[in-house]
């Protein structure tokens, strides 16, 4: 069976088929005063809170009419979520190769742990006295993660990567006002190809961004970062590998320089999975950085959803943590609080746990050899593909001569393009119909032009590779033989070519305040 209209033979052995339903949205479906539990009446003194609430909430961000929620009985519910499941497609049933987000399998015993009753139905405000275990295993994880990285202290308040690197710019800023220089100290140094988070983090944070482009090989040399320094510089955020898979050698050169004129220095080590056991950032000179636990530490990625950043500091950092930190009293394990020098909460309560034992449970089960095993067979499968990519015609890796790359490539399709007309959008589409997960394309913005991002990490098998790696040299051949099929693709999968436009729309969607604002705004004019 091959692909629809397409010719040739495909080549791999697995016939993809998405399920495909007429599914409406939720609020679709049901009927007037369908319900699928029926709740007691509330108690008066609770109904008398919730009036209260209700009533000090500013008129302005008040609903002018209810919500229009679908009332559906418990068996209609359980149909439309199992039949949107059946039209997803997710790492547990195909090789994930999703660039720079270090999509791996997470271990379901971590599930079966963080799903415990014991520790899904604590409550954020209960008395640290009973939750001494939980904090026990906080406390353990942050011991092993020192060892990982060389610094002193954790936090892992911050709900994901970007928090986490918010959370450094946070730190930084708050060390130079504690020396009395917070009002000199502004400016933030970043690379181009480091995640965007760090240059976004540090503007959200009050400074004002560098960043700096990539050179002949891939990264700033270190000229053009003596000459972005100045009495302004408060410190440098640096991603390394960058998200190109490209480590630059003159990491040490970056940091002195910076230490010298008086700044800190952050690792965001997000592309950290190829450096564990291997290279610790307190050992290059970091001041302090944050690992991703829902993606590199084995727990899953949950993206914008419940995830755990890991910020650690060197231990004269520790007073500007976000606060509270767990800590063990001698007899006990308390949510320390007294904590002037702080920069307060970044999150609400002390973080996401659940994150936190997963991540426990997945360090345990590796051990100091198996965390090492993890870098390195991420290296070795990501520089295999690289062999096998490097024969698609049409082709090619950017930056060649900057040495190997270490946990993933960002290729580029541009030469096809000029060949063939086909994009890497459209080549994404096409993957789906091969039972693939589509891979990533680039960050903005894109100065590899038509990109394409792949990260194996250590969880996929040389049979997988062979199988990605066939695939796309299929999709090749089909952009030269047929390749309207391409860009008209996907053919096989549970959704058609997605109306981006309808979706960017901002008078149709509002998912922030200002979206807000300005859709009313847009409204009004309209009226």
């Amino acid at each position: 069976m091959t692909p629809t209209g397409a010719p040739g033979r495909e080549p791999a052995g697995r016939h993809y088929q998405g399920v495909r339903w007429n599914e409406p949205l939720v609020t679709e479906l049901g009927t007037p005063g369908q319900r699928g539990l029926i709740l007691p009446p509330l108690d008066p003194e609770v109904a008398a809170g919730q009036d209260a609430a209700l009533a000090a909430i500013p008129a302005a961000l008040r609903r002018a009419v209810a919500p229009r929620l679908p009332e559906l009985a418990q068996p209609l519910v359980l149909r439309h979520f199992l039949r949107l499941s059946q039209m997803s497609q997710g790492a547990h049933l195909v090789a994930d190769t999703l660039g720079t987000c270090t999509m791996k399998y997470s271990p379901l015993v971590g599930e079966l742990i963080a799903r415990s009753p014991k520790l899904l139905d604590l409550h954020p405000d209960q008395d640290p006295e009973s939750v001494q275990g939980l904090l026990e295993i906080s406390w353990r994880c942050e011991q092993l993660l020192k060892a990982v990285s060389g610094f002193g202290a954790f936090s892992f308040q911050g709900g994901g990567g970007s928090q986490g690197i918010y959370t450094s710019a946070l730190i930084i800023r708050a060390w130079h006002e504690a020396r009395g220089e917070g009002h000199r100290r502004d400016e933030i140094i970043t690379t181009t190809f480091s995640h965007p988070a760090n240059a976004a983090g540090a503007a959200t944070a009050g400074f004002r961004v560098i960043s700096l482009m990539p050179g002949e090989r891939g990264f700033p040399d270190v000229d053009a970062l003596r000459a972005a320094i100045s009495p302004r510089t408060a410190g440098l955020m640096l991603t390394n590998p960058e998200d190109t898979g490209i480590f630059n050698p003159h990491v040490g050169e970056f940091v002195r320089l910076v230490h010298e004129a008086g700044g800190l220095c952050a690792y965001d080590q997000a592309n950290g999975n190829p450096l564990l056991g291997i290279a610790r950032a307190a050992d290059a000179g970091f001041d302090l950085g944050q690992f991703n636990l829902h993606k590199t530490f084995g727990a899953p990625h949950n993206s914008v959803g419940p995830g755990a950043s890991a910020v650690g500091v060197r231990a004269d950092l520790a007073p500007f943590l976000p606060s509270p930190v767990v800590r063990f009293a001698g007899d006990g394990y308390i949510l320390d609080r007294d904590r002037p020098q702080s920069v307060g909460r970044v999150r609400a309560w002390a973080g996401n746990f659940q994150v936190v034992v997963r991540a426990y449970a997945w360090l345990l089960a590796l051990g100091a050899d198996g965390l090492r095993t993890v870098a390195e067979t991420a290296v070795l499968n990501n520089n295999y593909l690289v062999h096998l990519l490097a024969q698609v015609p049409g082709l090619t890796m950017p930056y060649e001569g900057s040495g190997p790359r270490l946990d993933q490539v960002r290729w580029s399709w541009a030469q096809l393009t000029a060949e063939t007309g086909v994009t890497t959008d459209d080549i994404v589409r096409r993957t789906t119909d091969y039972g693939l997960q589509p891979y990533y394309t680039s960050h903005h913005p894109m100065l590899v032009p038509e990109p394409m991002t792949l990260e194996p990490t250590e969880m996929v098998s040389k049979d997988d590779l062979d199988e990605l790696a066939a695939i796309l040299a299929a999709i090749a051949d089909e952009a030269r033989t047929a390749p309207a099929e391409v860009r008209s693709a996907p053919h096989r999968g549970p959704v058609a070519i997605l109306d981006e436009e309808a979706a960017d729309d901002p008078a149709r969607w509002a998912m922030t305040w200002r979206a807000l604002v300005r859709k009313r705004a847009g409204a009004a004019v309209r009226g």
